[in-house]
C-alpha cells in the first residue's frame, strides 16, 4: 500500500486558502474583540487543509500488471491496477472521529481554571505526532517517497533516504521530542502534580550543554551515515534534554514555558511537514512556531528576562523564596465586604487587578456585576491586566471577556501601571506575585527584575486572599499585605465580590 497524491492546481489552491484563513486567526487573535472571529478562521482553515489532504491522499493499493503474446513473450510490462484501500480509510476516518470525540468532550467540560495545563497537554501531543512520523518515515521512508531504493551485486535491496529529507526527519523527530517530554513536566507543574519551586539539578547547565552537543553529534552522523543508532540516540536524548529544560523553570516563569513550548509544537508539526510533502502542514507549523517565538520574547521582555536563557532553561532565580517575612510576624488590617463598598462608592476611579485566585473560584462574571454597580454611582472602572497574570498568556483576557466585560475598560501593564497613583482604589482579586514590589526591590526574590502592576501606589488596596497562610505560586510573601493603605479582604473570591455587590444596592 502507498499514497498517492494528485498533482492538481486546485490542491495548492486551497492550502492556499487555508494558510489565508490561518494568517487571518491569528490576526484575530490580537484582540478580545476579534478573537470569536479568528477562531472561527481558524476552524475554516483548519477544515479546509484536513479535507484536501484526505481528497488528495487517499490510500491505494497497487498491483503489478503484465501482459503476454500467444507465445508467452511480454508485451507490456510496468502498468498497474489501482484500487482504493477500503480498510486503511476506514481506519483513517474511525481515527478522526475518535480523536473529534474526545475533543469536543473536553472542550466542553474542561474549565478555564485548567485551560493552561490543557494547552500543555495538546502540546505534548503535538511533540508526540511529530515523533512518531519521523519514526515512521525512518522505519519505511519508501511509502513516504524519501528514498531510493538500491539494488545491489550482492544481498538484498535497501533504500536510501535523500540528504535533505534525512535533515528534516532528525529536526523533525528531535523538535517534536523535546515538545513532548518538555510539555508533560509543564502539565504537571501546573496541573499540581509538581511543586511549583524550581527544582535545579546540580552542573544543570553544564549537562544540559553535554546533551546537547550530544545530539547535534548524532544528528550529523545520521545525516551522514543513516545509521539506526544514531536515529535512535538522537530521539532518547531530546526527550531528555525536554525534561531537563523545563525542571528547573518555577511557577512564576511558566506562562512564558507554555508559550515557548507553543513554538516549539509549531517548528515540529512544520518539520513533519516536509517529511510527508505536505504544504498545508509547513504553513500551518511555520505560522505557529513564529507567532510562538515572538510571543515567547515580548513576555520575556515583560517579565526582564533573557530570551536565551528561557530557550537554555533553567531561568528561574533559585529553589528558594526571597527574603519576605512570614504572614505571622508582621501586622496587617483586616476588612469586610461593606468596608471594601463603602471605600469603592466614594472612590472617582477603581483599578481592579484579576489573577489566577479570580480563576480559581470562577468570579469574573460577579466581577463584571460588581463594576456595573460602581458605574451606576459614578465611579470610574478599569481592569488591569499582567502580561503573566494567571498560567498562560492571555488567561484573564479570556475570562474578562467570558464574563462581558467591554474592551475598553480592560487595559493592559504599560498602558495603566502610571495611573496607580492617581487611583483612590485597587482592587486585587487573587493577584499576587505579579503585583508584588520585591520583584524591584529584592534581588534574592524568584521573581526580580519582572515588572509588576504598582497597586501599592493607590490611595486604598482592597486585597482579596483566601487566607495570610498562603504565597503565591512563586512561593513569595507579598509585602503589599502588610502596608497601611492595604486592607485585607480574607474569603473566597467569589463570595466576597458577591457581598460587596450587595452592599452597593
Amino acid at each position: 500500500m502507498e499514497h498517492t497524491t494528485a498533482v492538481n492546481p486546485w490542491v495548492a489552491l486551497a492550502y492556499l486558502i487555508a494558510g489565508v484563513c490561518f494568517i487571518l486567526a491569528l490576526r484575530g487573535l490580537s484582540s478580545p474583540a476579534t478573537s470569536q472571529r479568528g477562531n472561527r478562521m481558524g476552524m475554516i482553515g483548519m477544515a479546509i487543509a484536513v479535507v484536501t489532504t484526505l481528497v488528495t491522499h487517499v490510500p491505494v493499493n497497487r498491483m503489478g500488471l503484465v501482459l503476454t503474446g500467444p507465445e508467452g513473450e511480454v508485451l507490456t510490462a510496468g502498468s498497474f491496477v489501482a484500487s482504493i484501500d477500503t480498510l486503511a480509510v476506514v481506519e483513517i476516518l474511525a481515527a478522526i472521529l475518535v480523536g473529534a470525540v474526545i475533543g469536543i468532550v473536553t472542550a466542553r467540560r474542561i474549565a478555564m481554571t485548567a485551560m493552561p495545563q490543557l494547552v500543555a497537554a495538546f502540546h505534548s501531543l503535538v511533540g508526540l505526532a511529530a515523533v512518531l512520523v519521523a519514526c515512521a518515515a525512518f522505519l519505511n521512508p519508501v511509502a513516504f517517497g524519501i528514498a531510493d531504493v538500491v539494488t545491489p551485486l550482492i544481498g538484498p535491496p535497501f533504500a536510501t533516504i535523500h540528504p535533505v529529507s534525512r535533515i528534516e526527519m532528525i529536526l523533525g523527530v528531535a523538535i517534536g521530542a523535546i515538545t513532548f517530554s518538555g510539555s508533560v513536566i509543564a502539565f504537571l507543574k501546573l496541573n499540581g502534580n509538581m511543586g511549583g519551586k524550581p527544582i535545579l539539578l546540580p552542573q544543570r547547565h553544564a549537562i544540559n550543554l553535554g546533551v546537547a552537543l550530544a545530539i547535534v553529534w548524532f544528528a550529523f552522523g545520521f545525516w551522514m551515515s543513516q545509521s539506526p543508532f544514531d536515529f535512535w540516540m538522537v530521539t532518547i536524548l531530546s526527550f531528555a534534554i525536554g525534561f531537563l529544560l523545563i525542571v528547573p523553570i518555577g511557577g512564576a516563569d511558566m506562562p512564558v514555558v507554555v508559550s515557548m513550548l507553543n513554538s516549539y509544537s509549531g517548528w515540529a508539526a512544520a518539520a513533519m511537514g516536509f517529511t510527508l510533502h505536505n504544504s498545508a502542514m509547513i504553513i500551518t507549523g511555520a505560522l505557529v512556531g513564529s507567532s510562538g517565538a515572538i510571543l515567547s520574547y515580548i513576555m520575556c521582555r515583560a517579565m526582564n528576562r533573557s530570551f536565551l536563557s528561557v530557550i537554555a532553561g533553567g531561568f528561574g532565580a533559585s529553589a528558594e523564596p526571597g527574603g519576605a517575612a512570614a504572614a505571622s510576624d508582621r501586622p496587617w488590617k483586616r476588612g469586610s465586604a461593606e468596608d471594601a463598598a463603602f471605600l469603592m462608592q466614594q472612590a472617582e476611579q477603581v483599578i481592579i487587578v484579576p489573577g489566577y485566585g479570580m480563576a480559581v473560584a470562577q468570579a469574573q462574571h460577579v466581577l463584571r456585576e460588581m463594576g456595573d454597580k460602581l458605574k451606576e454611582h459614578g465611579v470610574r472602572v478599569k481592569y488591569a491586566i499582567h502580561p503573566v497574570a494567571g498560567r498562560m498568556p492571555g488567561h484573564m483576557n479570556v475570562l474578562l471577556a467570558e464574563a462581558n466585560v467591554p474592551y475598553d475598560e480592560v487595559f493592559e501593564l504599560e498602558d495603566i501601571n502610571s495611573e496607580f497613583a492617581q487611583t483612590d482604589v485597587a482592587f486585587v482579586i487573587g493577584a499576587n506575585d505579579v503585583t508584588n514590589p520585591a520583584a524591584k526591590t529584592d534581588k534574592s526574590s524568584p521573581i526580580y527584575g519582572m515588572p509588576v502592576l504598582d497597586v501599592e501606589r493607590a490611595k486604598t488596596v482592597l486585597f482579596i486572599k483566601r487566607s495570610m497562610g498562603g504565597v503565591g505560586y512563586a512561593g513569595v510573601d507579598n509585602d503589599v499585605f502588610y502596608r497601611d493603605n492595604t486592607m485585607m479582604l480574607l474569603a473566597d473570591a467569589k463570595k466576597m465580590v458577591e457581598e460587596i455587590v450587595k452592599n452597593l444596592d
